[in-house]
């Protein structure tokens, strides 16, 4: 398992071209993607949410479509529609930019939920349905939704449906001091950023997503994660705790990290590494608890603290 080291390593490279730092946040995409979900991106304007979608665009070779969300935007404007071709007398299917593989949905909480919504059936089951009609969707589809957080004007809120269906929720963040002086020269500089060269065919990712689903998962393992969702729904702190779905997805992005890696088999870190991520954006803390200041980051941080963790040598599968 060695060339995933080298797959994660030449990943960050490529899209270090253009983006300053951020490997974790490119380390929990790129997990996100082999585990076979798809990622909202949330931070404050100026981040740099854009730049690092359209980058690891670029460093997957796949057919790229950017959509900006506003709310003006309609969901034939996503999916496209049906259009009567006089000549033959049959309506034909004109594709919308949802027929792509890597979609980034810029500022997705500008859309109404109307449009927002045509996005469920295609991230949950890779096709759209339109007039009657039902067309797959080509492989791998990936989506990478943008949204600002502290607006509230001109934005609609994620449901939780629509939240559920994401795999991760990834954060940004500021970057450091030395990290900001680079951005400073290099985009005061004349000259052009690299573009990414591509590392990952889409015959690869397919080979790579198998090779994640085959990462093993002791019974110590697999007991502390049930632990975990278990304490979500019991803990007085939770509103709403994690649903099977949201175990499943903690396995899937426990096992990408594991491969990405280069182990075979998945260790608590794995799982603790995704708790944040995959399980922040599909629970809720009480109201009296946010009233305190309580976030789901900081109440998940205080979860984690308190479940028992099995040892590494209980986390070898036998």
């Amino acid at each position: 398992m060695g060339r995933t080291n080298e797959f994660y390593t030449r990943l960050c490279a490529e899209v270090g071209k253009q983006v300053v730092g951020q490997e974790e946040a490119i380390r929990l995409i790129a997990a996100a993607l082999l585990a076979e979900g798809h990622v909202l991106l949330e931070d404050v304007p100026g981040t740099g949410k854009t730049t690092l979608a359209k980058a690891l665009a670029h460093a997957f070779d796949t057919r790229f479509t950017r959509v900006q969300a506003t709310p003006d935007l309609l969901p034939q404007d996503l999916l496209g529609g049906l259009v009567y071709q006089p000549h033959s007398g049959e309506f034909i299917l004109r594709k919308g930019p949802i027929f792509t593989q890597f979609l980034l949905f810029d500022e997705i909480n500008r859309a109404t939920p109307r449009t927002a919504s045509a996005l469920l059936e295609a991230m949950a089951e890779g096709q759209i349905s339109l007039d009657g009609l039902t067309e797959k969707l080509e492989e791998p589809f990936f989506v990478i939704a943008t949204q600002n957080p502290i607006e509230s004007q001109g934005v609609f809120p994620l449901p939780e449906a629509q939240l559920d269906r994401f795999l991760v929720k990834v954060r940004l963040g500021y970057p450091t001091r030395g990290q900001e002086a680079q951005i400073l020269r290099r985009f005061r500089s004349d000259t052009e950023p690299e573009t990414p060269l591509a590392v990952l065919t889409p015959e690869q990712l397919g080979e790579s997503r198998l090779a994640c689903r085959a990462v093993r998962l002791s019974g110590d393992v697999e007991g502390y994660l049930l632990d975990l969702l278990r304490a979500t729904r019991e803990e007085e702190n939770f509103l709403i705790g994690a649903s099977p779905r949201a175990g499943l997805a903690l396995v899937a992005i426990a096992q990408a990290f594991a491969w990405l890696d280069g182990r075979d088999y998945v260790v608590p870190d794995d799982v603790k590494q995704g708790v944040i991520p995959v399980l922040s954006h599909r629970m809720q803390v009480t109201p009296e608890r946010r009233a305190r200041g309580m976030t789901e980051e900081r109440a998940l941080t205080e979860l984690l603290s308190r479940i028992p963790v099995p040892s590494e040598l209980e986390s070898r599968p036998v």
